[in-house]
């Protein structure tokens, strides 16, 4: 078990802070052919797995009217930086729910209330 926390160490890098409920901006590298380039995938994450090297969060957002989750590695070389734009207030660990609602619902989670003596 040393040796795969040892390993593991070498991996490490900073991420934000975020949970489930924020909406949060993936910044990713897209390879075609020999070129690259970075595509934004903006949306709610719905759920976390995992842990260390081996965590993955899964973000959702609907693209023309059509759900689209996409599921990230958090220590991804591919992935640029990670941007939290809104924090989210929820009471569940996966917000598989969402997956039911249409329309604007789909998107909607409570945003947290920040109070002045918070920062």
């Amino acid at each position: 078990m040393n040796a795969i926390k040892v390993v593991e160490e070498g991996y490490k890098r900073e991420t934000p802070n975020f949970r489930v409920g924020d909406t949060v901006t993936v910044n990713m590298k897209v390879k075609e052919g020999d070129k690259e380039r970075v595509q934004a995938f903006t949306g709610v994450v719905i759920g976390r797995k995992g842990s260390g090297t081996r965590e993955t969060f899964m973000v959702r957002k609907i693209s023309y009217g059509i759900g689209v989750e996409k599921i990230f590695p958090l220590l991804s070389p591919m992935i640029e930086n990670i941007k939290v734009i809104k924090e989210g207030h929820v009471r569940r660990a996966k917000l598989y729910y969402l997956r039911g609602k249409k329309g604007k619902a789909a998107t909607k989670v409570k945003e947290k209330a920040f109070s002045e003596t918070q920062q």
